[in-house]
């Protein structure tokens, strides 16, 4: 049984990582998938690779979000998966106190502003069919105060909670737009590598980082596309305004 046959999916942040692992997974459920990311040449590549389409997409970007509108009027779901730490370029402090306002607000216009701008898109596009998903990314990271990263966590924060108010202006406006986030923990996507290197000294690197996970071990991004399977289908049908901890057991005590 093929639990997204024939929705009309979209996957912001699709080129790597978790997005292209929930747009593999939704190509196997029968999703008619369309890939999304900032970066063309990697999405196109992608996007041929699977059979799937592609279209390039700066989620900060409100002419992008317009673009993808006129191509993509109605969908069935839409995954706001593209986000960013703040160390992808620099090694500039991220703690509260040393933070420059410009990496704060760098990391808030790519996280929540462009949530907040899929969102807006998405609940356009289902209207006039009156139901469909939005899967918005969170993190763990948004349940907790990390201090090194205040800026990541405070987006990641936001996101979980806007998804609560899209899930229920939704309902009051009488339609079945569902909307829920997820949030992963530690999961073996290419960010990850930089820190983890490819020495001998890997596989003792990666304990270290999942030391006080209960599980002791890195998630993986399939793991984290099956829950977006769920939300995305029909058997998800009662879910709305939630959210899904994927964390190995890190947040159970």
């Amino acid at each position: 049984m093929k639990h997204l046959l024939g929705k009309i999916c979209v996957i912001t942040g699709a080129a790597r990582g978790i997005g292209l692992a929930i747009a593999e997974r939704y190509i196997t459920e029968g999703a008619v998938v369309i890939l999304t990311d900032k970066n063309a040449e990697a999405i196109r590549a992608e996007a041929q690779r699977l059979g799937a389409q592609a279209l390039t997409l700066d989620v900060t970007s409100e002419n992008d979000w317009e673009t993808l509108a006129k191509a993509w009027p109605q969908i069935d779901v839409l995954v706001n998966n593209a986000g960013v730490t703040g160390f992808e370029d620099s090694a500039a402090p991220q703690d509260p106190e040393n933070a420059a306002l410009e990496d704060w607000r760098a990391v808030h216009r790519v996280n929540l502003d462009g949530t907040f701008l899929g969102c807006r898109y998405a609940i356009k596009a289902m209207r006039e069919k009156g139901e469909g998903s939005i899967i918005n990314i969170s993190s763990r990271s948004g349940m907790v105060g990390i201090p090194g990263a205040a800026a990541y966590a405070s987006s990641k924060a936001a996101i979980r909670n806007h998804s609560k108010t899209v899930a229920l202006y939704c309902a009051q406006e009488g339609l079945n737009i569902r909307c829920n986030s997820v949030h992963p923990a530690a999961i073996l996507t290419p960010m990850w590598e930089p820190m983890l290197g490819g020495g001998e000294d890997r596989k003792a690197r990666m304990a270290s980082f999942v030391t006080d996970t209960p599980l002791k071990r890195f998630g993986q991004p399939s793991e984290v596309a099956a829950i977006a399977v769920l939300l995305a289908s029909d058997e998800g049908a009662y879910m709305t305004g939630t959210e899904i901890t994927i964390d190995g057991g890190l947040l159970a005590g």
